[in-house]
């Protein structure tokens, strides 16, 4: 199939996609022999393409599960030094990168691949990718805030779908409440910003289920590999799941 010159140079890890926008408007790509400079020029793995006259080899597709660990940043690398999801996945050759964001104290589920369609088709604004949270807050958080939270709220950026919540526990002293939150989009810092709606303040946060995914087995830092019915239900899932309403804000995550 026939796909973006720059799209088929960046899947197969030499370059970013805008990296190797640059590599082709210098005429530095061939195909098939031929100098290409146009960015809208389209060829397929068969093709015989090369970068500085080295052909390129086209990556396997490959899918991780990783239980993100706090204080770990969802991001290929990072300027001042901090670590990235990406200091601990086992030795691969594939170039990966993260599914979404997990902001830097959320731990819990999140997916690595190379795979671009597919990282799309869990972030994109259209599909209702439903993803689980478990949420420690200081104080009570009552069923009639809970179900606001299965009717939407506003925030800055528009009204959020409804969500599903469960209140787990309350502490005796009542100085802290668990609850289970599962949303169908992926806005920026989602359920924080829906705590702050309440005004409470979110003392754990916890990816615990990525679809029908969770982090069983695995520690804090450790990732396995997606199996491909795995990858085709998460695929499935992502179109069908969730209510059927639109979104209008970008795919990002809590």
């Amino acid at each position: 199939m026939a796909e973006r010159l720059q799209k088929l140079i960046a899947a197969s890890g030499v370059a970013s996609r805008r990296k190797a926008e640059e590599l082709i408007t210098e005429g530095r790509v061939r195909v098939n022999g031929t100098v290409v400079t146009e960015l809208g020029t389209r060829a397929s793995e068969e093709d015989e393409i090369t970068v500085d006259d080295v052909p390129i080899h086209h990556e396997d597709r490959i899918y991780l599960l990783m239980n993100k660990p706090k204080h770990v940043l969802c991001t290929l690398q990072d300027d001042r030094g901090r670590e990235t999801v990406i200091d601990y996945l086992p030795d691969i050759r594939q170039r990966v990168f993260p599914v979404g964001r997990l902001d830097y104290e959320t731990t819990g589920a999140l997916i690595l691949t190379n795979d671009g369609f597919f990282a799309n088709q869990m972030m994109h604004p259209r599909y209702h990718l439903p993803k689980t949270y478990r949420v420690s807050v200081n104080g009570v958080f009552s069923e009639e805030m809970a179900a606001e939270l299965r009717q939407g709220i506003m925030l800055e950026d528009g009204m959020t779908l409804p969500a599903e919540v469960v209140i787990e526990s309350v502490s005796p002293s009542g100085k802290k409440t668990s609850l289970s939150i599962t949303i169908f989009e992926g806005r920026n810092r989602e359920i924080r910003r829906m705590m702050e709606y309440f005004r409470f303040e979110v003392l754990r946060l916890e990816r615990i289920r990525y679809g029908f995914l969770d982090c069983s087995g695995l520690r804090q830092g450790e990732c396995r590999r997606l199996k491909q019915f795995e990858v085709r239900k998460l695929a499935e899932l992502s179109q069908s799941g969730g209510p059927d309403q639109p979104i209008s804000t970008p795919a990002a995550e809590s």
